[in-house]
């Protein structure tokens, strides 16, 4: 009895930090939209790390530009950005998480590729890539390839039927 209590308990607990991992992160992303669509600076303080980068590509001239926060927060329009924000997706692994959030304007959107880390407890954005884009234009993904052992396997793809090879008894390998 006592170790169906122990494993319940570990269950339970595991269950809950995955739980608090989820909404931690997704705490974080809706101060950013609630922030960038209400003009709510507050809540953008608390969404990102104090020393968060944010850049794009200038399209005009072709160059990384980077926008340090303050100008970020102080340059949001009073009442907000007339947008719509949307959490597309994220995913995390021990302190990392990633994030892709939609703000969708009358006549473009922005795509941001969002980087967090959790700091003292609390997850905060500390990158924001971004581009503006057509209102037509969706996120693509892909999968990566596995890797171990020194090497880069790709990812399988689906490959028509091989005909059996037969290894000779000692081929050196």
């Amino acid at each position: 009895m006592k170790n169906v209590f122990i494993a319940l308990f570990c269950l339970i607990g595991s269950t809950a930090f995955a739980q608090s991992e989820d909404e931690g992160i997704k705490s974080a992303i809706t101060s950013y939209t609630e922030g960038f669509t209400k003009g709510d600076t507050a809540s953008l303080g608390r969404a990102f790390a104090s020393n968060a980068l944010l850049r794009n590509l200038n399209t005009s001239t072709g160059k990384i530009a980077d926008m340090p926060l303050r100008k970020f927060i102080a340059g949001m329009p009073v009442g907000g950005a007339k947008a719509t924000g949307a959490l597309l997706n994220y995913s995390y692994a021990g302190t990392s998480a990633v994030a892709t959030v939609e703000f969708k304007f009358d006549d473009f959107k922005y795509i941001d590729l969002l980087s967090l880390m959790k700091i003292n407890d609390d997850w905060k954005i500390v990158c924001r890539v971004f581009s503006r884009v057509a209102l037509d234009v969706n996120l693509a993904s892909g999968q990566g390839a596995k890797v171990g052992a020194g090497k880069s396997t790709p990812a399988k793809a689906a490959t028509p039927a091989k005909k059996a090879v037969v290894k000779k008894a000692d081929d050196g390998w």
